[in-house]
């Protein structure tokens, strides 16, 4: 990267990392159970209300127990089951449609970051009627107030219950591309462990990897807080001591699931102050060009960039390892590093994750860069910038080997 745009770069993410104690960030209230949300409702004298989810959760039946509760206290529930994975404007217009045809007064998302993310992007439309989503992605252009937002998590990985960020797709073009406003940050959220038990493996596995990024980019990046280094800390421990469990024995043990959207929700605090990083940018270029599930770029991506980065990220390395038990003080800061990057690719290896991206086409590295490029800089405040070029060069590490 040239020096004036290296100039520029440091420059916009300093003015923000000054700014950070004086942001109106805040944290969603934790709810414990479905009573508790109904009687929520009940006191904001909310009788309709649009529940987003996706087709696999609902054909589960995963919303019944909430729907049947909600019912008890004569709140009318109404049901877009649509959302696809990486959601896009037309799932979007739909849910507004069915939210405006049945006078609703608040949203509940419920699923993974698909499903909260479209919930957000509705909100964010109902209060804006003369702008559209495109109009309103990058940074502060919601700004008004949404209706009453809560986000039940059914993965452990996303954080999406706690952020800033609604990560949209275009449907005609497919270029992914994230709403961030604090307006977006959802008023409640419940982490409820029963609703994450019957997850595959796989996706328990790319899901919890989604928050491990989340956790590791937000502690190595150039813009943390003392809270937002013991959150990232807190959600990598409890990442590593549960998500195999999950994983292999996720039907059993529902305090590993548990945990789990615990770190989930930590990762999530602390991601949201603190950003993520270059893994982030690659993966939603992934994602929006091939429909690439976010969570298993993550998994993928993670311990590549972290090599990448090497000296500007070995003694934050280090000490997550110390943290983690992993080494000891004495152990040196690049060795350090290399045991938790060697820790990730292990875990991994453990719950068959692959080593590249299967739909990775090499003719479209040079649009893939691009779009990456200009979502991570200048807002992504890395430990090391690069420009289109040198992200290139990580999609190519990315290729599946003949």
């Amino acid at each position: 990267m040239n020096i004036f745009r290296r100039i520029y770069c440091r420059s916009y993410q300093g003015v923000f990392r000054a700014l950070l104690p004086f942001l109106p960030y805040r944290e969603p209230k934790l709810l414990k159970n479905y009573t508790e949300l109904a009687r929520l409702l009940k006191e904001n004298k909310i009788k309709n209300v649009l529940l987003v989810t996706d087709k696999t959760i609902y054909s589960l039946g995963l919303t019944k127990e909430m729907e049947s509760r909600l019912q008890k206290y004569d709140i009318n529930c109404f049901v877009f089951s649509d959302t696809v994975a990486n959601p896009t404007t037309d799932n979007v217009d739909d849910a507004l449609k069915m939210y405006k045809e049945n006078n609703c007064m608040a949203l509940i998302g419920l699923g993974g970051g698909s499903s909260m993310d479209c919930a957000k992007a509705v909100g964010a439309l109902v209060v804006n009627k003369n702008k559209t989503l495109n109009q309103m992605k990058g940074l502060l252009k919601v700004r008004k107030k949404l209706p009453l937002l809560i986000a039940i998590p059914t993965t452990a990985g996303t954080g999406s219950e706690t952020t800033v960020a609604s990560v949209i797709v275009d449907s005609k073009t497919r270029h992914k591309y994230a709403i961030n406003d604090f307006v977006l940050i959802p008023d409640y959220a419940l982490l409820d462990a029963k609703l994450t038990i019957n997850l595959p493996p796989f996706v328990t596995a790319t899901t919890g990897m989604d928050a491990l990024t989340h956790a590791v980019e937000a502690y190595i990046g150039k813009s943390t807080t003392k809270d937002t280094r013991f959150e990232s800390l807190f959600a990598i421990k409890l990442i590593f001591e549960n998500l195999f469990e999950a994983y292999s024995n996720g039907k059993n043990n529902l305090e590993a699931r548990q945990n789990m959207l615990l770190a989930s929700y930590n990762a999530g605090l602390a991601f949201t102050k603190s950003y993520v990083g270059y893994v982030h940018a690659i993966a939603h270029s992934l994602g929006g060009k091939y429909n690439v599930a976010h969570g298993l770029a993550n998994a993928v991506i993670l311990p590549i960039m972290l090599k990448i980065y090497g000296k500007s990220v070995h003694k934050k390395l280090w000490k997550i390892s110390v943290f983690l038990g992993l080494c000891d003080k004495s152990t040196s800061y690049e060795n350090g590093a290399k045991e938790f990057i060697s820790a990730i690719e292990e875990l991994n290896r453990c719950m068959n994750i692959p080593t590249f991206i299967e739909e990775l086409r090499e003719e479209d590295i040079d649009e893939l860069a691009f779009h990456a490029d200009k979502e991570g800089n200048p807002l992504y405040p890395v430990p090391k910038l690069m420009n289109k070029k040198e992200l290139k060069e990580i999609y190519y590490k990315l290729l599946k080997k003949d």
